[in-house]
């Protein structure tokens, strides 16, 4: 793993995995990651309603 490629440090001084470092992994983890390039634990957004199309 390479320091600003694969992770990174936060303000609070955590590593935070990067979207690289998980689509190379492979497979999501379902903790909801910040950078989830499968977009696990996203909120959806919801259609106003008549808004059919």
């Amino acid at each position: 793993m390479e320091e600003g490629v694969d992770y990174y440090f936060n303000e609070q001084g955590l590593m935070v995995f990067t979207r690289e470092y998980h689509l190379k992994r492979g497979y999501c983890c379902k903790n909801k990651c910040k950078h989830c390039p499968w977009g696990f634990g996203r909120t959806k957004l919801k259609q106003k309603p008549g808004k059919d199309k």
